[in-house]
């Protein structure tokens, strides 16, 4: 038999007894790994909060002095100001 050949009888029968049990422990391992990703993907550092208010709730918890805020709070001002790559009135 040619390993063509061999390859199509396993596609056709499946690997049934003679080795299948291999794959089973992969399957339960690679769906664990998957709900696992889904479940920590879901819960996101502040997920859904602006810049301006996790930077706000690191200073009102004194995570930052009130210069670093006052210094973050005007760059992340400027960058909304700026416009986006692309969108500049340059000339060429």
């Amino acid at each position: 038999m040619t390993a063509v050949t061999m390859a199509g009888e396993v596609l056709a029968r499946g690997v049934g007894h003679q080795g299948g049990w291999i794959f089973f422990p992969f399957f339960w391992l690679l769906l664990g790994l998957l709900i696992f990703t889904l479940i920590r993907a879901g819960r996101g550092w502040h997920h859904g909060q602006s810049a301006q208010s996790v930077l706000a709730e690191r200073y009102a918890r004194g995570e930052i002095a009130e210069a670093e805020y006052r210094e973050r709070l005007n760059v992340l001002k400027r960058s909304r100001r700026r416009p986006g790559p692309g969108g500049g009135s340059e000339a060429g």
